[in-house]
C-alpha cells in the first residue's frame, strides 16, 4: 500500500508495473521512489525475523514485500482485497501464495501462521479493531504481529482528516499501542522510521523538506525539475533509519513499526 499523498508519476504498462493509483506504492517508477524506499526499509528490517517462519502478509499490495520475506521465510501467504493486485502478484512473484479476500475475514484457518506482517495498511481500514482480532485468530500461540503505519503526528500534522484520501484513520504511537493491546497483543518492540544523513541533506537542499518539495509541485500540477527527479530516483532503502522508540522521540518519526506477541484471551 502507498502512503504517498499524491500520485506525481504516470503509471506504466500493466505488463511491467501494477497501476499506480495513489493507494499503494510500486517499484520501478522514478517519481514514486521516495515512498517505495520508505516502505522497503521496513521489509528489509523484517526479513531476518521471518526466517524459517510461516508468514502471512495481510494487505500485500504489489507483492514486492512478500517476495522479499520469501527469501528467508519457510512460506509466505498473501491476502489482498484488490483483484488486479492479486493477479499481478500471482504472475510476478510465483514464490508466494496469494488469496483475494477481505482483511477482516481472512481466508485462513485459526492458529495457522507464525507471523502476520501488515505494513502501511492499517490506516486504510475502516474496521481496525476487527482486523487486529483476525490477526489474533490466525496466529499460533506466541505468534508475532508486525505492523507499520505512518505517524499521524508528522504525516497529517494539525489535520482532523488524513491528508491521503485513501486513509480512514491514522495513528500515533500511543494509539497504535492501544489498538494492538486491546486486540489481545502485547507490544514488545516499537520503532520509528526517520530520514538518514543523505535524506537530511536533501531536506536542506529542497527548502527544508524533500517530501514537501514533491507534494507541492504535484498539487500545483507542476513538472518536477530534473534535479528533483534525479534526487528522488537515486534514493535507496539505506537512506532511511529505523530507531528504537527508547533512543529517539517516537512522536517525531515518519512511520511507526510495532512488533506484538499474541496473548491468549480470557
Amino acid at each position: 500500500m502507498s502512503d504517498s499523498p499524491v500520485d506525481p508519476a504516470p503509471s506504466l504498462s500493466v505488463d511491467q508495473h501494477l497501476a499506480l493509483t495513489g493507494e499503494r506504492t510500486v517499484p520501478g517508477i522514478p517519481a514514486e521512489n521516495y515512498w517505495f524506499r520508505r516502505h522497503e526499509i521496513a521489509y528489509e528490517f523484517m526479513v531476518p525475523r521471518s526466517a524459517g517462519r510461516e508468514v502471512l502478509e495481510a494487505g500485500s499490495g504489489e507483492g514486492y514485500g512478500a517476495a522479499l520475506l520469501a527469501r528467508r521465510a519457510a512460506s509466505v501467504t498473501c491476502v489482498d482485497y484488490d483483484a488486479a493486485a492479486v493477479e499481478h502478484t500471482r504472475r510476478r512473484y510465483p514464490e508466494v501464495k496469494i488469496h483475494q479476500g477481505n482483511l477482516i475475514e481472512l481466508p485462513l484457518a485459526e492458529a495457522s501462521v507464525d507471523q502476520v506482517v501488515n505494513f502501511q495498511v492499517i490506516e486504510h481500514l475502516w474496521d481496525q479493531p476487527g482486523f487486529v482480532t483476525e490477526c489474533h485468530r490466525v496466529l499460533r500461540p506466541g505468534g508475532e504481529l508486525a505492523m507499520s503505519t505512518p505517524n499521524r503526528i508528522t504525516f497529517s500534522p494539525g489535520l482532523d482528516v488524513p491528508l491521503n484520501p485513501f486513509h480512514t484513520r491514522e495513528l500515533n504511537a500511543a494509539e497504535l499501542t492501544e489498538l494492538l493491546e486491546s486486540g489481545g497483543f502485547e507490544v514488545t518492540e516499537l520503532y520509528g522510521v526517520y530520514h538518514g544523513p543523505r535524506l537530511r541533506e536533501l531536506d536542506a537542499k529542497w527548502g527544508g523538506s524533500l517530501i514537501d518539495a514533491q507534494i507541492e509541485r504535484a498539487l500545483a500540477g507542476q513538472d518536477w525539475p530534473a534535479q528533483l527527479v534525479d534526487d528522488v530516483a537515486a534514493l535507496t532503502a539505506a537512506d532511511f533509519e529505523i530507531v528504537p522508540a527508547a533512543d529517539r522521540e517516537i512522536d517525531t518519526s515518519l512511520d511507526l513499526l510495532a512488533f506484538a506477541v499474541r496473548r491468549d484471551l480470557a
